[in-house]
């Protein structure tokens, strides 16, 4: 049994982080991940996808180049050098962090599977063979998460895909039929669309991006539908049968009625859930939700003491980002001695559809549920300065304020560079600026952020 200052388990957004500085603060650190440095992020989620997801826009642009003076008579979508190139930054970005976390000192990386084995013991079994067995005091867990898979009749008899494996194509899909109408059904749908197959997108409730306010969910199903995207709301998949060359046949169901569907390829995205299972948490006696979720304090303490859950492991918002910033926080408090939480800290996020979707803050639903008193700042892209000259004036930019104190409490953006706008007013909402200020404030001309202006006139004459 060897012992350890500290042990992480996963190295995704927060792991590889926490160990190494961790280390460097002269702590012995074990860092244990079962397959890639990077976790989901840089292998199978944000890099990979927006490889692709610019290589899409690359071919939606040459489609679209003729409406701004440029003719381009034809073009080819090569999706085994889409796919290359994808690996290629992939592999970039892996490498160059495995290599920061091998050389830093007091820090030992391992390839392999932990399990706990009893108050703070960990067995490892090593990628390439063998067992080894470790102590610490003081334990993070940052497992992620994994696809889903519901129980549908003959969908293991297909070789359905995840938004794992659907990364190692190296040849676009004759018709993808996708399970699931949020973020991660819809960027890869629009995506494929782009690329040449043929999409229909199942949602089992009324409308896609349901945990958005409507209006977004109708401009965005507007905006896919208009690139010939099938989409089927209160819509379930009920039976899939493979037959010989390889065609798919997909039975679905909406309001009593059976229709089938004919399909060469089916994605799997109706959500994903916390990789527990192999952990064996109970022999360390930390506590789990009804979803596999660890349970952490708002210092993301487990019931242990010492032991830590990370990033999307510990259920709530799977991004990224709040990972990343977990890492922070935890670190901060153990190793500087400050008392940071995860209390009201900001849940920015973006899905890549093109245009983004940039959302943070409350939604007009959830205000209008709380009771608050708000107006709605609302302004088309069509009003865009920028929009109308880039020749892509689809969506449109929102905000919510507080009527009496001015300050806004929310933002959707799905527009061009929707991230990004969004991203300058969550600044304000940081800062507590007004919705007047942001009114009169000088922006440079001609930015998407400078149309600022006229949302907030829109409430204020």
């Amino acid at each position: 049994m060897k012992t350890y200052d500290a042990i992480v388990i996963g190295a995704g957004q927060a792991g590889g982080p926490l160990a190494k500085k961790l280390a460097l603060a002269g702590k012995k650190t074990a860092l244990i991940e079962k397959r890639y440095v990077g976790g989901t992020c840089v292998n199978d989620g944000c890099t990979p996808t927006k490889t692709w997801v610019a290589s899409a826009k690359a071919a939606y642009m040459a489609s679209k180049s003729k409406e701004l003076g440029v003719n381009i008579k034809s073009y080819k979508v090569n999706m085994a050098q889409i796919k290359k190139r994808k690996d290629d930054v992939v592999s970039l970005f892996r490498n160059g962090s495995q290599k920061g976390l091998e050389e830093t000192k007091g820090l030992d990386l391992m390839f392999g599977e932990a399990t706990f084995t009893g108050d703070k013991t960990i067995s490892v079994k090593m990628n390439d063979g063998g067992v080894k067995e470790l102590t610490a005091e003081l334990i993070f867990i940052n497992t992620g998460c994994k696809t889903i898979i519901p129980d549908i009749e003959g969908l293991k008899d297909i070789d359905y895909l995840t938004s794992t494996s659907i990364l190692e194509l190296d040849k676009v899909p004759e018709h993808l039929l996708i399970i699931g109408g949020n973020y991660i059904g819809l960027e890869f749908g629009q995506m494929f669309r782009r690329f040449g197959s043929k999409v229909t997108i199942l949602e089992r409730s009324g409308r896609i991006v349901a945990r958005e306010d409507e209006d977004i969910s109708a401009e965005l199903t507007k905006i896919l539908e208009a690139e010939d995207i099938t989409i089927y709301t209160n819509t379930v998949a009920t039976r899939f049968k493979k037959k010989e060359g390889g065609k798919i046949t997909a039975t679905i169901a909406s309001g009593g009625k059976e229709e089938k569907i004919k399909c060469s390829h089916v994605l799997v995205a109706v959500g994903r859930a916390p990789q527990t299972e192999a952990l064996n948490l109970p022999k360390t006696g930390v506590e789990t939700g009804e979803h596999g979720n660890i349970k952490a304090n708002d210092h993301l303490e487990t019931n242990v003491k010492g032991i830590y859950a990370l990033g999307d492991v510990k259920g709530g918002p799977a991004f990224t980002h709040i990972s990343y910033n977990d890492y922070t926080i935890v670190y901060r408090n153990l190793v500087e001695g400050t008392d940071y939480n995860i209390n009201d800290r900001p849940i920015p996020y973006c899905m890549f559809t093109d245009p983004q979707l940039g959302r943070v803050g409350l939604s007009e639903t959830e205000a209008k549920k709380q009771g608050l008193n708000i107006k709605v700042a609302k302004l088309p892209m069509t009003r865009v300065a920028r929009a109308i000259e880039t020749g892509d004036t689809r969506g449109f930019m929102k905000a919510i304020v507080d009527a009496d104190t001015k300050k806004i409490l929310g933002v959707a953006v799905l527009g061009q560079e929707g991230g990004e706008i969004m991203s300058v007013l969550q600044m304000a909402m940081e800062g507590g600026i007004t919705h007047d200020r942001i009114r009169y404030c000088v922006f440079a001309h001609p930015l998407y952020s400078e149309s600022l202006n006229n949302l907030f006139m829109t409430i204020e004459g």
